[in-house]
């Protein structure tokens, strides 16, 4: 669940090369952000010479045509989330010329490059360290046993994937952290953990221990009193709904965020597949969740990243019109009203913090 090498690492090249846009890099983007200090370079040809704020709105380093030992870089990580998860096979030559030299190579792909013989050896001869965040072995079941009391577990759902559930958590638990509470970020796909340094791979993890992977990491960390648990999927999803299910009834949470995007009405990579009603959505992940414990939705977080700020002003006010909850897109208005909205949900959960100052 922890792997404390990836927090180690303080040189960091981000490999996007021919893959630098949104829809692949989101990984690269988010490293960028909350790990910014970390990140040397950014490798890809065609945009050579540029900045990552010049080509993804994010951080200060320098891009470069490809890796080289020059860089002095500890580790390169592949930075996008490609459907399916496979390596391109352009990137092979760099990667083990990174690997024979030494360097650490990260990858949260579903193709696991320490699977690759010759590579394990090379780093085995070189030091390199081939780190697949997504490959485990987890193999037990969910218990059903209760979490501590006092122990409030937020978790981010949505409309669909890749719409802003990772950022939505970690900018609650920054919030929270901010204003002196004792909060923890839980990570559940490649990205996260590549930030945070732990967590689980929940869309690796086989069907039947999901829930238990996700009770696991909970009960990990309850000794933390808020726990802002990131989502996969959505429930509507033709492709990734069971391990959106398994994580809801994996952390049962007492809160839930609703996130989505505004003007999206397809489900990504699905061509001609509506997304259903958000209301309707809504509902369904409420009566799921109560089937565990009881839970609610505390606010919603909107992704308007497609709007004008006078477009995105009017959005954030719509959706709080229209789900009678705190709303606000935490890129750019920050995560005060759902920090809040944390809080006040800690406060009737459990009845014991009523006493502590401020909370």
């Amino acid at each position: 669940m922890n792997n404390q090498l990836l927090t180690q690492h303080r040189r960091i090249a981000l490999l996007t090369d021919g893959a630098s846009t949104p829809f692949l890099a989101k990984t690269a983007i988010s490293l960028l952000r909350y790990r910014t200090a970390d990140i040397a370079a950014v490798i890809d040809r065609e945009h050579a010479g540029k900045t990552s704020a010049e080509l993804f709105s994010a951080g200060d380093a320098p891009v470069v045509a490809q890796w080289s030992p020059q860089l002095n870089c500890d580790a390169i990580y592949i930075g996008i989330a490609p459907p399916g998860g496979k390596l391109p096979e352009a990137w092979r030559p760099q990667l083990e010329a990174a690997i024979r030299a030494g360097v650490d190579v990260v990858s949260g792909l579903h193709d696991f490059l320490s699977d690759d013989n010759e590579w394990r050896e090379l780093a085995q001869q070189s030091g390199s360290k081939i780190v697949d965040v997504r490959k485990n072995h987890w193999k037990e079941t969910a218990t059903g046993k209760p979490f501590r009391e006092d122990c409030i577990r937020i978790h981010a759902v949505g409309h669909d994937c890749s719409i802003g559930k990772m950022v939505t958590t970690v900018e609650i638990d920054r919030g929270l952290q901010a204003a002196g509470k004792s909060s923890r970020f839980l990570a559940t796909g490649q990205t996260g953990i590549m930030i945070s340094g732990r967590g689980v791979p929940a869309d690796c993890v086989v069907s039947d221990f999901v829930n238990g992977a996700v009770e696991y990491l909970v009960r990990d960390n309850e000794d933390a009193d808020f726990l802002l648990v990131e989502g996969q999927g959505s429930i509507s999803h033709p492709a990734y709904s069971a391990v959106t299910l398994g994580l809801l009834h994996g952390c049962a949470p007492q809160g839930l965020v609703f996130c989505y995007e505004a003007g999206r009405t397809e489900v990504k990579g699905f061509d001609g597949c509506a997304i259903p009603p958000l209301e309707k959505q809504m509902q369904a992940i409420e009566q799921l969740a109560n089937l565990r414990g009881p839970c609610k939705f505390i606010g919603v977080s909107v992704n308007t990243r497609k709007l004008s700020p006078g477009e995105a002003k009017l959005e954030v006010e719509r959706a709080e019109h229209r789900f009678g909850l705190p709303a606000c897109d935490v890129y750019r208005d920050g995560a005060d009203k759902l920090v809040r909205a944390s809080l006040e949900l800690r406060a009737a959960c459990a009845p014991s913090v009523l006493q502590e100052t401020g909370a």
